[in-house]
């Protein structure tokens, strides 16, 4: 009988967090960093995987996300935000080690809190977002349509977005980000004029589904997550002398647009990885979306499992 998801609210510098989690930890524990638009919830099926097979899962939704707390509205937003979160959460629930699980823009956490603390960091994976020794600037390479650099911009998406209600926001991305193309608007049209209800949900993605993302994001709103990850890019820290002391799991899907970003595959196929991860494996998913792992979960936990097998924990 599959174990329950249990949920409660962490006081983490300042914040009261919420954090999912299910299993007994016997192996270990595994940390899942969400992205946009996503939230614990997008790590339903892994959960439940890895809590099968003998771990601790913990998913928690990012500060000013779902049902964590906001921090002030003016209160400046910092990167470094995200892995001193991990970092108290690990510590509020006595985790010593644990591996980080990230996606989106959750894998940026993931690589830097691996750098910062190898030794609290069994390993990382993360889904879709290769590792950036150096921030990553679009300006001069994307059109001026390119959702990062329409969302960056204070007040376009605010505006954008406040045409419609919360669910129908999140249906919309759901549909552009889980396409193969790059979301690039024309002069004159909108992030959210690209697609409209005619546009049917992928198939592995339900109406049930679309309400527990509309109800957390009800609750939590757009307006931190749009000034992160969007808003605050720029203040990622140069990486350049990096070197992962953990092992390192790369999965990509050959579909998720994100691949099409100029250097990401170069990134991935070229080597450059290597430079920065001894202990580095790259796996790619002919079929997989930017939503890989709730699209084709069972792969994906395959996958997983078999990088937590070979990485075995002393906990």
């Amino acid at each position: 009988m599959a174990q329950e998801i249990e949920h409660t609210h962490l006081p983490i510098r300042g914040l009261n967090l919420h954090v999912a989690q299910v299993g007994t930890g016997e192996l270990g524990t595994v940390v899942f960093l969400h992205g946009f638009p996503e939230i614990w919830y997008s790590w339903r099926h892994q959960m439940r995987a890895v809590a099968a097979a003998g771990y601790r899962a913990i998913a928690p939704d990012c500060r000013g996300y779902g049902l964590s707390e906001q921090p002030p509205e003016h209160e400046e937003v910092s990167p470094d935000d995200l892995i001193a979160d991990v970092l108290g959460i690990l510590d509020a629930l006595s985790v010593p080690k644990a591996f980080l699980v990230g996606k989106d823009f959750g894998a940026m956490p993931a690589y830097e809190f691996a750098l910062q603390h190898p030794g609290r960091t069994l390993g990382v994976v993360c889904l879709g977002i290769p590792f950036n020794p150096a921030p990553m600037s679009f300006d001069a390479i994307m059109p001026e349509g390119f959702y990062i650099l329409r969302w960056r911009e204070p007040g376009r998406a605010e505006a954008d977005f406040g045409r419609f209600d919360v669910r129908r926001v999140v249906r919309t991305i759901y549909v552009l980000f889980a396409g193969a193309e790059i979301p690039i608007a024309k002069e004159g049209q909108e992030i959210m004029d690209l697609a409209d209800l005619s546009t049917p949900l992928p198939e592995w993605f339900t109406e049930e589904d679309l309400d527990a993302y509309a109800k957390l994001y009800e609750k939590s709103g757009f307006g931190y997550p749009l000034k992160m990850p969007y808003r605050s890019m720029h203040k990622l820290p140069n990486r350049l002398d990096a070197k992962f002391q953990v092992p390192v799991f790369m999965v990509m899907g050959e579909k998720d647009y994100a691949f099409k970003f100029p250097g990401f595959e170069t990134a991935m196929r070229g080597g450059v990885m290597d430079n920065f991860m001894p202990d580095l494996k790259i796996t790619y998913i002919p079929e997989g979306s930017h939503f890989v792992q709730e699209q084709l979960p069972e792969q994906v936990n395959d996958l997983l499992l078999g990088f937590l097998r070979d990485h075995p924990s002393a906990a």
